[in-house]
């Protein structure tokens, strides 16, 4: 019996601990700055052209529908295919999507620069949003790939949600100095540089990675996705203007009816354009509402600021973007320092704490006035970035982690879609309501 029992501990199996993940060195955190400049790139754009509105308003002398769909058109587009843009870079490669989509940002932004008239501008602003839909889920799936520790890809997405901030300080600062020395197009040049240095050095850099079994490309979900997000979208924007109407509720319907479309579509397909299950993880599906939320408030406050501090005080834009550095600056610090707070906190709780400084910047927000100064309007948009900036940071990890990594393109494009689709919605409805109360 005991010999017995000596053979059976000899010979069976040992369990081997599971290998630790592969940790990031020199070249992946020089990938990981290469990743950053799209997402620098996207910023400025939204940034600058918030400060152009009223010098491209006197010389292209666009209706008021014309202004918002300059505005708003780029992030339309470009939420309603990120989905698709997602799931063909996991099929032919993300890095060859994300250089195919710098080339033909570039294009776009000259296209906008020298645009002679609003409708020509809106279109070229459209092509930037084909365009954005290629760069955003390339970027966050090959660092869901490059990264596998946990800690590091947490660092790293705090890092690549830092852009944004970044983006949106230098883009007022150097668009401002363009805009009062040169003419408005010139603001949708300062996109060239970043793209053609993207191009040079991310062969170097960035190693390919795409799903080894993508299956079949479905056209009819494309199509579902785009159907989804425009109507719905445009919908929304023409309910803030007008009120409850056919043209306002007729929209949103069709968009429902195409999302309802798509999720059952999904749902049935051997090979779904995205895997519509995850929503049943409820920190997923928390993870993205708050992701949609944050970047409405975030979009919202900084439409209504840059508009207030140039039309309502009478600032230059140079000005006005040197008032919002300090906005910018707190939501660096506390989106990199969002990964402390989460050793202290649960992820709900660190969340909820973003949240909770956020919407006390927008109250500080009610207070602003005519007569109030810029005072009040630095210490709310000093609060908004600091709550939005730990949302968001831990809320796109929370995603990126549940996603696997064959799958991290439409995956990533889950979270850029709720990205978007809040700062479409945020300039549409909070910008709509700011100006029809200035009127």
């Amino acid at each position: 019996m005991g010999a017995t029992s000596v053979a059976a501990t000899s010979t069976a199996p040992r369990s081997e601990p599971a290998a630790a993940p592969p940790r990031a060195g020199l070249r992946e955190w020089l990938g990981l700055a290469v990743l950053t400049l799209p997402v620098l790139l996207i910023s400025m754009d939204n940034t600058v052209l918030s400060f152009a509105v009223p010098t491209l308003s006197e010389d292209l002398e666009p209706s008021a529908s014309q202004l918002l769909w300059i505005v708003d058109i780029y992030g339309f587009v470009l939420a309603g295919l990120l989905v698709t843009m997602g799931n063909l870079g996991d099929r032919i490669g993300r890095r060859r999507l994300l250089m195919a989509g710098a080339t033909a940002f570039s294009v776009a932004s000259v296209m906008a620069a020298f645009a002679p008239d609003a409708s020509t501008l809106i279109a070229a602003r459209a092509l930037l949003g084909v365009a954005g839909a290629t760069l955003m889920p390339s970027t966050l799936s090959l660092l869901r790939n490059i990264f596998a520790d946990d800690g590091q890809r947490r660092f790293a997405i705090a890092v690549w949600t830092t852009m944004f901030a970044v983006g949106s300080a230098l883009g007022p600062l150097i668009g401002g100095w363009m805009l009062e020395h040169l003419w408005w197009g010139s603001v949708f040049l300062l996109g060239v540089p970043v793209t053609i240095g993207l191009l040079a050095v991310s062969p170097l850099l960035l190693p390919e990675s795409r799903d080894p079994a993508p299956g079949r490309w479905d056209p009819a979900s494309a199509v579902l996705s785009f159907g989804t997000m425009l109507p719905a979208v445009y919908g929304i924007k023409v309910l803030a203007e007008h009120g409850p109407g056919a043209g306002s509720l007729g929209p949103i319907v069709v968009g429902a009816l195409f999302g309802v479309a798509f999720v059952r579509r999904q749902q049935r397909l051997e090979d779904p354009m995205i895997d519509v299950s995850l929503f049943r993880i409820t920190r997923f599906r928390a993870a993205v509402l708050a992701n949609l939320v944050a970047l409405f408030a975030f979009a919202g406050s900084l439409f209504f600021l840059t508009q207030y501090l140039q039309t309502v005080l009478g600032m230059s834009p140079s000005r006005a973007g040197l008032v919002l550095v300090p906005g910018v600056l707190s939501s660096v610090v506390f989106t990199l320092s969002a990964g402390l707070l989460r050793r202290v906190l649960s992820l709900g709780q660190a969340i909820a704490a973003g949240m909770l400084v956020g919407g006390a910047g927008f109250l500080a927000l009610t207070q602003v006035s005519v007569s109030s100064g810029a005072l009040i309007a630095v210490v709310a948009y000093v609060l908004i970035g600091a709550g939005v900036g730990v949302a968001l940071s831990l809320t796109v990890d929370a995603i990126m982690a549940d996603i696997p990594p064959a799958k991290a393109g439409a995956g990533s494009a889950i979270s850029e879609t709720a990205n978007e689709f809040g700062i479409a919605l945020g300039t549409a409805v909070l910008g709509t309501v700011v100006l029809a109360v200035y009127r």
